[in-house]
């Protein structure tokens, strides 16, 4: 199984940079950030620019993953696709169309995206306007030789009251999904962390949309579930710290919190699962410097490793 992280993580680092840390480390695959140049997200990063990628870029990124013995699970880029603003929207669509050509020409099997959420419609309307919008873009990506995949995160920080920013997160949106886009090359980037804290089976998921799975994020998260029972299903709405504090979750490195990974790839092992595994960094304890990042990502990489090669 190839084993990587997601390289936004590591701040101030040209790609070749990380490559060249993922390999000593033994890792064997990146998802490379791919966000714009100019963004303000956090967890975001702009190790390629696909805007402006020539023939010469490809053939110099395709020399370093020689190199260093590194594929690329996907290239990430992960915004409101149905951001109310026809302005905004269309930058974000032609920056993921982007992503897309730049996948297609590097020989990387996957793009990873939300959904989003148009929040002044309802979830009606917001699913005819996925339904028409991401048509194109999976059609756009097969015609690269592309797939399309969909990450489970609700983006709370995406609505001042804290709820769902996208309609992408459960079950019950997948089902809506991918009736209306059946295409298989449409998916899953499937991060357990979030189905926990929404107190949704990750197992189960596993199991039920094991067709539809194309990648897993690694990301675990620490569920107080005194707070959760003060606070509710809606989570924290008064004082909050930050744009996703809920009051009840938070994202830690995989090892630290409630996931059991041992568990976890005994179901991934269970469903046949040949896809990439891939850390996901956002464990605020380790992330003021690139020495703390690195330290979150090795111990990371020191639990997980032996459970997905069996302890071999």
């Amino acid at each position: 199984m190839k084993f990587g992280f997601l390289s936004g993580c590591l701040q101030n680092m040209t790609l070749e940079e990380k490559m060249a840390y993922a390999h000593k480390v033994g890792f064997t695959t990146l998802d490379v950030s791919c966000w714009p140049k100019e963004n303000s997200r956090d967890y975001s990063g702009s190790d390629i620019d696909v805007e402006n990628l020539t023939d010469e870029n490809v053939e110099k990124i395709k020399g370093y993953q020689k190199k260093y013995n590194l594929e690329f699970a996907s290239l990430a880029y992960y915004d409101n696709m149905l951001h109310p603003d026809p302005d905004v929207r269309k930058k974000y669509a032609d920056h993921l169309k982007a992503v897309i050509v730049a996948a297609g020409r590097l020989g990387t099997p996957l793009v990873g995206c939300f959904i989003g959420k148009d929040q002044t419609k309802t979830i009606s309307e917001n699913f005819d306007e996925f339904e028409a919008i991401f048509t194109d873009f999976v059609s756009f990506a097969e015609q690269n030789h592309v797939k399309l995949m969909i990450e489970n995160c609700p983006m709370p920080g995406w609505q001042e009251d804290g709820l769902p920013g996208t309609i992408s997160y459960s079950p019950e949106l997948w089902d809506e999904m991918f009736k209306r886009i059946p295409s298989s090359s449409f998916g899953l980037n499937l991060d357990p962390s979030h189905l926990h804290w929404l107190h949704i089976d990750y197992l189960q998921c596993l199991r039920d949309y094991k067709d539809r799975i194309f990648h897993i994020d690694a990301k675990d998260v620490i569920v107080d579930e005194h707070k959760f029972h003060y606070y509710g299903i809606f989570g924290k709405k008064l004082n909050r710290v930050h744009e996703e504090d809920l009051g009840f979750w938070t994202p830690v490195i995989p090892g630290l919190g409630d996931i059991n990974w041992s568990q976890f790839y005994n179901v991934m092992k269970e469903i046949n699962y040949k896809g990439d595994f891939s850390i996901e960094h956002e464990d605020k304890r380790f992330a003021d410097n690139n020495t703390d990042v690195k330290k979150g990502l090795e111990f990371a990489y020191n639990h997980l490793n032996p459970i997905i090669h069996e302890f071999k």
